[in-house]
């Protein structure tokens, strides 16, 4: 290992990468395994669409609640300990959700399993930060990003094409169980820690860390980027699926097909880093905000093929602008980089759960061209804060 961190061509760099990866898999597979469903828990659970997109709001909610304690116990018991727990944890509580007997239940055991996937994206990031050596950090953070992205798919995915010959609670089962062999190959591959010390427990001094991140409107900026863009992000994946079934007349097995798209992220957010390299982080960031206004405006049309399109764009500006955005982060952030961490996951899983959430009423209460415009004017705020981080980032630095 390198002074600065593991380098590229290291076992443990690969180790370490692959472990991510693989830990990505496991709790965004986790994460979002009832979103592709949400239709057909409408009709079995006899309930709304609002209150079915609980089901994923109420595990982004939780884990938004739950993201900065983890970060304080990683602080005390080490970052490795608290992932591995946490994916490990979160994986086994999917078992139980094909046993739910009602909507209220479904719904707290997201909640709980929420809370538990907290500990992966509250140190994940942070590991990464402290293992590896900065000139290879870019390339690895977009490699757990593609992971999270391949995993959302996959929690996707899986559920939706059982729909087609089974019930979603054998579904459930079967993703779960897919997430719980990733989370044991990241058990078996991530390596223990080398430059992490351990530190006491102060809670309030976290806090005090985090809020006083605030303070520098660079990471205000992108903390904001973080709640608005994800929360815009959920809300159409959330209602999607009613589109493609009520307009499209697809079934519920094609729906599921749709979230390949997800592929799109996982190739823009591995190439993020290279590409911030050569043009800037600001650039990256302005040009995915904008390219996801576009791809969201091509989704009010009739068309299906042009609303898939517009999801394709949507989708990959999404994660080059999340990967650019949270290996920013460590940039920015000169002291309490775990905190900075925090608050930017908090804030991300918190426009998730919120306005994901509050998307459900404007579905409900608007058409779909309503909605889409909704959400794209509150993307306009993502773009204009975007826009003043890549006029700052432009600007040459003076001594």
């Amino acid at each position: 290992m390198a002074e600065n961190g593991l380098r590229r061509g290291n076992r443990d760099y690969r180790r370490a990468t692959l472990a991510m990866l693989a830990v990505g898999l496991a709790v965004f597979n986790t994460l979002y395994a009832t979103q592709s469903m949400l239709p057909i828990l409408v009709t079995d659970l006899d309930i709304s669409p609002t209150t079915a997109a609980l089901t994923v709001s109420a595990a982004t909610g939780a884990l938004a609640v739950c993201v900065v304690p983890a970060s304080i116990l990683s602080e005390r018991f080490g970052r490795g300990p608290i992932l591995l727990t946490s994916a490990l944890a979160a994986a086994a509580v999917g078992l139980l959700l094909p046993l739910a007997a009602d909507a209220t239940t479904l719904i707290l055991l997201r909640a709980l399993q929420g809370a538990l996937v907290a500990g992966t994206p509250a140190v994940a990031m942070t590991w990464l930060s402290e293992e590896i050596d900065p000139l290879d950090l870019g390339r690895a953070m977009g490699l757990y990003i593609a992971g999270n992205t391949v995993g959302g798919l996959t929690g996707r995915l899986i559920p939706a094409g059982l729909l087609e010959f089974t019930h979603w609670r054998w579904a459930l089962l079967v993703s779960s169980l897919v997430a719980l062999s990733f989370a044991i190959i990241t058990a078996v591959l991530l390596p223990r820690q080398k430059r992490f010390t351990p530190q006491p427990i102060h809670p309030s001094y976290v806090l005090r860390s985090m809020v006083s991140h605030w303070r520098d409107w660079r990471l205000a900026g992108i903390f904001l980027i973080a709640f608005i863009g994800m929360g815009v992000f959920v809300s159409v994946y959330n209602f999607i699926g009613f589109r493609m079934i009520d307009h499209f007349g697809l079934s519920p097995g094609l729906v599921g097909a749709v979230f390949i798209m997800y592929l799109s992220g996982t190739w823009s957010s591995a190439r993020a880093g290279a590409l911030s390299d050569r043009i800037g982080r600001g650039t990256v960031l302005i040009g995915g905000a904008a390219l996801m206004w576009a791809g969201l405006t091509l989704m009010i049309s009739a068309w299906l093929w042009l609303t898939l399109f517009g999801l394709f764009v949507f989708t990959a500006a999404f994660f080059a602008m999340h990967s650019t955005a949270s290996s920013w982060i460590g940039a920015i952030a000169t002291h309490g980089r775990a905190e900075a961490s925090s608050m930017y996951l908090f804030c991300y899983y918190a426009g998730s759960s919120l306005l994901g959430g509050a998307a459900g009423w404007a579905f409900s209460a608007l058409p779909w061209f309503g909605f889409i415009g909704v959400v794209a004017l509150v993307l306009v705020l993502v773009i204009i804060v975007a826009a003043a981080l890549a006029r700052r980032d432009a600007r040459p630095t003076t001594a």
